[in-house]
């Protein structure tokens, strides 16, 4: 509807999307262009809603992004403090990989993506519609998340009971819906044609630290 209604008055539209859409398999960080093949109901309705989108012909702009944090509201990095301080053993996956990534920077990235395109859209025929990759720059798995995040956090002051961060595989804690294990996704394409740079995935979770803390 959001899509039809765009391609009618000649709206942008923004939509959010997810590594989801990929089966995680291999080491290689995915591009734009790479063969999809999601895992999870979840995952299908995402591609699924690329895919009308583009279909309808709208301007629109897909931001496929993962491991999404905010400073309020519940989210992993608190579950690990709250844990650590009642745990001295937390056992945390360490064969998914990804990069942390906050929502204020997909906030800012968005901002400055439909300022872009809009104004580039006035001013000649370039468009810039397409899938974009948003996601912080570098990787990491959840183990080596939790221990940046409780580390960070004695380093600010923060009593925590926790002596022990063992890894663990994704076996150890079976859930219903499939997890892809990799996570990666470049970011070439969005940096070339809009020019933004992607900071590292500590200094915006250093930055939700400080704010929880």
């Amino acid at each position: 509807m959001l899509a039809r209604c765009a391609a009618e008055t000649g709206a942008w539209l923004v939509h959010y999307s997810t590594d989801y859409v990929f089966d995680g398999s291999g080491e290689t960080a995915r591009d734009e262009q790479a063969a999809t093949g999601p895992l999870s109901v979840y995952g299908q309705t995402k591609l699924e809603g690329e895919e009308l989108i583009r279909a309808s012909g709208c301007r629109h702009l897909i931001l496929r992004t993962s491991w999404v944090y905010a400073a309020r509201g519940g989210n992993f990095a608190r579950t690990m403090l709250r844990l650590a301080a009642e745990r001295e053993r937390l056992t945390v996956i360490d064969d998914q990989i990804g990069a942390p990534t906050g929502a204020d920077l997909l906030a800012d990235l968005t901002a400055q993506m439909v300022r872009t395109a809009m104004s580039t859209a006035a001013g000649s025929d370039l468009d810039l519609s397409g899938v974009y990759h948003a996601v912080a720059s570098g990787e990491t798995s959840w183990h080596g998340y939790a221990s940046f995040v409780i580390e960070r956090a004695r380093q600010k002051g923060r009593e925590l009971k926790v002596q022990t961060i063992d890894p663990v595989p994704t076996s150890a804690f079976p859930t219903p819906a499939q997890r892809p294990h990799n996570s990666r996704l470049s970011t070439h394409k969005l940096q070339q044609v809009f020019g933004l740079r992607l900071p590292p995935w500590q200094q915006g979770v250093e930055r939700m630290l400080t704010e929880i803390l």
